[in-house]
């Protein structure tokens, strides 16, 4: 048995929760392998809106074991509110949720620091959402974070105050106040309790015993690969590994393990906080596509920007993430149109024009080429089979199957479970 992966392939927002909950059914884990409380992960079904922020998407679902994994960094004051909110629908997390002893703590200072860095920047803000999960990235990577099997050890106290006190030296150079600390901590202390009821796993054990039970596996990503910190349109990324690659790490998985990986991406683009998008939209139309698409954040309340679909970068993604199925979400949005465009090219500042995510991206201005397509400009509402389309929507999926090279088996034409269908 093989585990499959679900990912994004754009700047992240692509409806990766609502997927993985028409998906889940037919696996028995589900598995969150990177990112933090800054993923806003958005399912509907029975006419509620629930949103996960660090719950793996499977939990709304009894018989699936729902793991965070290692490669995740959480805020246990936002996992407490998190399990809280689930309470009215009698979930039973101590039975489907696991957590990781290796995924790595956000603190309070974590969140400060945040915020000192991005106040820093000035005008070069990459667009933190504060969260504190860039600095805990760096605490990890520096050796020096905690992680959630140290609150059970008895020494916690010490090894908290130890990396707060290093973390006030830091505060103190960007003179950064500090006066909410001693609230946040009380907060926070409270949350390591209740943690500590939790069920904390060795969870590289857990899923690879998994394999040998034969047990369907379904790992689910935060953000977008175009947010990748190696890959995505650096500086202007998240500080983890959106890809496939990051399945790997973040659950002590081996490559040859990996069987399916399913690509989400919107039928266009959007975009939170700062950095490269070619295909953004600053006019009426760009308005219009954020008003019907609800394009503000799940988590941070943000308007996206909003653009065309970009398959120079698309193509880019699937190329790196090995994707062999793709989803395509939101097409409802594009109801509203006469004319599609979708961006094929990019043309350089010298005139060059190239069909490449290439390093000089994020550094040039460059122009999008379009080609245009016929809208289908008519309600998709209660449709619910493919053929049941408007011929200009099959017509647009099977141009960018074709661009592509890889099948779209799915399109989401509104935001509820049932408004989904399955090609």
């Amino acid at each position: 048995m093989k585990m499959d992966v679900l990912l994004g392939l754009q700047w992240g927002d692509e409806g990766k929760g609502k997927v993985v909950d028409v998906l889940a059914p037919q696996y028995e884990i589900v598995a969150r392998f990177q990112g933090g409380p800054n993923a806003g992960h958005t399912l509907e079904f029975d006419g509620i809106k629930h949103v996960l922020h660090q719950i793996p998407s499977g939990i709304f679902r009894s018989q699936i074991l729902n793991i965070i994994g290692n490669g995740v960094v959480l805020d246990p004051i936002v996992l407490k509110k998190e399990i809280d909110g689930l309470a009215k629908f009698k979930i039973d997390y101590k039975k489907n949720l696991v957590i990781s002893k290796k995924a790595t703590i956000i603190i309070p200072t974590h969140k400060l620091l945040d915020a000192a860095y991005e106040q820093s920047k000035g005008d070069k803000k990459i667009g933190s959402t504060l969260k504190g999960i860039g600095p805990t990235y760096q605490d990890k990577i520096g050796r020096s974070a905690l992680r959630v099997g140290d609150i059970l050890s008895a020494d916690f106290n010490e090894k908290y105050t130890a990396l707060v006190e290093k973390h006030k030296n830091t505060l103190s150079h960007f003179n950064h106040p500090i006066d909410a600390l001693a609230e946040m901590e009380e907060q926070f202390f409270a949350a390591i309790e209740f943690f500590k009821t939790l069920n904390l796993i060795d969870s590289e054990y857990v899923v690879n015993d998994a394999f040998a039970e034969n047990k369907k596996i379904l790992a689910e990503g935060a953000q977008g690969s175009l947010l990748d910190i190696d890959f995505g349109s650096y500086p202007y990324v998240t500080s983890s590994s959106t890809m496939t690659a990051g399945a790997c790490t973040g659950l002590g998985v081996s490559p040859s393990k990996i069987g399916e990986v399913f690509g989400i991406f919107k039928a266009y683009c959007t975009r939170v906080g700062s950095g490269p998008f070619p295909t953004e939209l600053f006019d009426q139309t760009g308005e219009a596509m954020r008003k019907e698409g609800n394009e503000f954040g799940s988590t941070t309340g943000r308007p996206r920007r909003c653009g065309w679909l970009d398959l120079p970068a698309l193509k880019y993604s699937i190329m790196i993430n090995g994707v062999t199925q793709l989803f395509m979400m939101k097409a409802d949005v594009l109801n509203i149109f006469e004319e599609i465009q979708v961006c094929t090219h990019y043309e350089l500042p010298s005139g060059e024009k190239i069909d490449r995510l290439s390093f000089e991206i994020s550094e040039q201005d460059v122009k999008p080429i379009y080609k245009t397509l016929k809208g289908w400009n008519c309600s998709l509402e209660g449709i619910d089979s493919y053929e049941k389309f408007p011929a200009e929507l099959k017509e647009y999926v099977s141009y960018l199957e074709k661009e592509l090279n890889v099948p779209i088996n799915l399109v989401s034409v509104g935001p509820d479970r049932s408004q989904t269908i399955l090609k």
